[in-house]
C-alpha cells in the first residue's frame, strides 16, 4: 500500500472504553461502549474504524475498511497526476564565449523554457576574469532581452563566488 496513506485502527485494535459511532449512513449513534459499537459494526457486515483518534472519545465510523483505503489511495493517485513539475536546466557560459556559441545557448533555453522548464544562465569566471563583471552582467542581460518573448527573469544577475547566474521561467 501507499506509504502516505494514514493507518486508522480498526475493530479490536481501537483501545478506548467508549466511542462516539457514526453508522454507514452518516447518522450519529452517540457514545457507546466500544464493544457494543463492534457488535453493531459485526450486525452489518462492515468494520469499526477510528477516523478521529485525537477527540475525547474518539470518533469511530462503520464503513468497508477496503474500500476505504482504496478510495483513498486513488485519491492520492489523482492529486499527483493533476501536480505540475518542473526542473531547472542550467546553461554555463564564460564571460569571453563567441556570440554564434551565446546565440546556439539561447536556442537552448528556449526550447528549455518551451518544454515548461525553468532556464539557470550561469557565466563561470576563470582567474583575474572576475574583474569584468559587468562583462558577465551585459551578456546575460542581452541573454534575458532574446528570450523575453519566452520567458520572464525570475532571477536577476547575482554573483555567488565565482559564478554569476539569472533564472529565467516560461510564461504562463
Amino acid at each position: 500500500m501507499n506509504s502516505q496513506i494514514k493507518k486508522a485502527l480498526i475493530n479490536e485494535k481501537i483501545r478506548a472504553p467508549e466511542v462516539r459511532v457514526i453508522d454507514s449512513e452518516g447518522t450519529q449513534l452517540g457514545i457507546i461502549p466500544l464493544k457494543e459499537a463492534l457488535s453493531v459494526a459485526a450486525e452489518e457486515g462492515l468494520d469499526l474504524v477510528e477516523v478521529d483518534p485525537n477527540s475525547n472519545p474518539p470518533v469511530c465510523r462503520i464503513m468497508d475498511y477496503g474500500k476505504f483505503r482504496y478510495k483513498q489511495s486513488k485519491k492520492i493517485h489523482e492529486a499527483k497526476k493533476s501536480q505540475t513539475t518542473f526542473q531547472v536546466k542550467e546553461v554555463k557560459i564564460r564571460p569571453n564565449t563567441e556570440e554564434h556559441d551565446i546565440e546556439y545557448k539561447v536556442g537552448h533555453i528556449k526550447r528549455f523554457l518551451g518544454s515548461g522548464n525553468k532556464a539557470k544562465v550561469c557565466i563561470v569566471f576563470k582567474g583575474r576574469e572576475i574583474a569584468y563583471r559587468e562583462m558577465g552582467v551585459n551578456i546575460l542581460n542581452r541573454i534575458a532581452e532574446e528570450v523575453k518573448d519566452m520567458g520572464i527573469v525570475e532571477q536577476q544577475p547575482k554573483l555567488e563566488g565565482r559564478n554569476m547566474a539569472i533564472v529565467i521561467a516560461p510564461k504562463q
